[in-house]
Parts: C-alpha cells; structure tokens; sequence
C-alpha cells in the first residue's frame, strides 16, 4: 500500500501527499490495517526543497530580560504577545504559510523546561493546516552534553513529539536541528552520531572544515542572522532581513531591496532546507514576522510579503 502510494503520488507537495494518502487510509475497514496504513504514510511528511524558519516559542518570558522590558527595538503587530495563546499560534502558522513557509524549527531548551511546554500547542495547532513543526536542540550551543544525555533527550523527543502528524519526517527520521554554536571540530558529530540510535534526522550547524568528518550528519545548516545570506552547497541557503539586538549597535542594517535579492537567490539556489533567520526572534532583531515598522496592506508585513511573492517586487 505504501509502496504503491509513494510510487503515484512523487509529484506532489507533502501537504498534497499527506491529505491523498490519508484519504485512502481512511476508506480501509479493518481498524488495525487502517491505523498501520496512516503510520506508514506518516513517514515523510518534508518535500525538498523546504522553506523553514527559526521559532522561538519562549514568550512572553521574552519580553522582559534583567531590567528592559519589552526586550526589543521593534513593535510586533500582534504586540506584546503570549506565545501559549492558541489563537496567536494559529495566526502565526497562517502568518509563516502566507510566506510560503512549510516548517517552523522551534527553539527547545530541554525536557521540563518552558520551551519544552509550548510544543504540544504548536503541534496542536498545525493540525490539519500541512504545516510542519522540528525542534531545535539549542543545549549544544551552550555545553556539551554527553552521549547518553543527548540520547535522552532524542528519546524523549521521539517518544512525547515524532509520532505527531505535523512533526517533520524526513525518510521515517524525525528532524532535529542542533544548535551547536561552541562546536568547532568533528567531535560535535562523533557524539552525535553515537546518541543518535533512535532514528532522528539530525542537522547540525556547520564549522569550519566540516565536510572532511569522518562521520556525519544527515544533513547541515548555518544560523548567522548577522550575515545576509549563507549557501552551503548540497545542504541549505540562509537569510537574514537584519539584525539589531537591543542595546547594541546594529549588525546587519534592514534593506528591503536587498532581502528580495536574497530571497530570489535562495529560491534560484534549490538548496534542500531554505531557511528563513528568524521568524520571531524578537530581541536579536532578525524577526520577519509583521511589525508596526514593516506592516503591509496584507496584513502580514513587507518581509512576508516578499517571500510570498518569492522575491519578486
């Protein structure tokens, strides 16, 4: 059946191949086939190339950081918003497909922690919608976890979030994305390599000399918002509409032009993950979801606007 089915259904998007599939499922009469046939389909759920684009469902924790509140230069059209709210994370999700986005990689801190809470809402959310939560294992960044934690957590991961139907499944693996920022050699890959006995599609961030690892990842990425634009060959293109965090001097100046430059670019570049830096990373100032300083007569902003329009002005 599955085989069948992925062989008549190649040409089409995974939102498509999903509710074609399922609908199929669905006329079985036998629960226990029925309910295999859906699993089965569920396998891969990303088509590449993808458009993607960093989440942080850490509000409104965020907002206010030591003494600043709110913690950003930029007025958010949603304004000071809950990230918990079901019906801000609906309009959000609708926000990102108007873009042309079909993942969100969500910023996860841990089992327990409040990032970690958010993740049944987001994926709550996205059902029914075609679009595609990931998680984005930002531990790494700031140590370096051992072999039987990071296999924990992937566990736990596999366990409470991969058998979602919108969580993203990239050849029956579950997608993780790594942030890890401290890592400059293949050690990070080695332990990751080790840990990763459960079946996630693991992409790490990328370092110098990283394509001469012994071992390797399933697949690689760069987040560096301070940079307009980043290709790594086989693997992903990166933008970025600017970068001001608050308090700070500006790395990256807002150029619209140039952003719809970018985004052509990454279309034209058919890289498998096309990411977007960020879609709500408020205090770095890398956000493209709508303020009231880039609003549009969409609704959605001028950064969402260009991707919907895939660059074009």
């Amino acid at each position: 059946m599955a085989c069948l089915l992925a062989g008549s259904l190649g040409l089409l998007g995974a939102p498509q191949v999903e509710e074609a599939v399922a609908r199929d499922c669905r006329k079985i009469t036998n629960k226990k086939r029925r309910r295999r046939c859906l699993q089965q389909a569920a396998t891969h759920n990303v088509s590449f190339p993808v458009r993607a684009t960093f989440y942080y469902p850490w509000f409104p924790h965020a907002w206010k950081q030591g003494t600043i509140d709110p913690y950003t230069n930029y007025q958010p059209s949603l304004g000071y918003y809950d990230g918990g709210d079901a019906a801000i994370i609906n309009k959000q999700i609708a926000a990102m497909q108007y873009g042309g986005i079909a993942l969100g990689i969500a910023s996860w801190w841990g089992v327990g922690e409040h990032t970690d809470a958010r993740i049944p809402a987001l994926l709550a959310a996205a059902a029914g919608t075609g679009f595609r939560w990931a998680l984005y294992y930002e531990e790494e960044g700031a140590a370096n976890p051992t072999v039987d934690q990071l296999r924990a957590d992937l566990t736990y991961m596999r366990d409470h979030y991969a058998s979602d139907p919108s969580y993203a499944r990239v050849n029956g693996k579950f997608v993780v994305f790594v942030y890890n920022a401290n890592d400059g050699d293949c050690s990070v890959v080695d332990r990751w390599s080790r840990a990763n006995t459960v079946g996630a599609y693991v992409v790490l961030k990328v370092f110098s000399g990283y394509r001469t690892c012994a071992n390797q990842p399933q697949s690689w990425h760069q987040y560096s918002p301070e940079v307009a634009a980043d290709r790594q060959a086989g693997y992903s293109y990166a933008i970025s509409p600017g970068f001001w965090q608050i308090g700070r001097s500006v790395r990256l100046a807002r150029d619209l032009p140039r952003w719809q430059q970018n985004v052509r670019d990454m279309v034209a570049s058919g890289a498998p993950w096309q990411l977007v830096t960020t879609f709500n990373e408020w205090g770095e100032g890398t956000a493209v979801e709508s303020a009231v300083e880039w609003r549009s007569p969409s609704g959605y902003g001028l950064y969402l606007d260009a991707l919907h329009r895939n660059g074009q002005p």
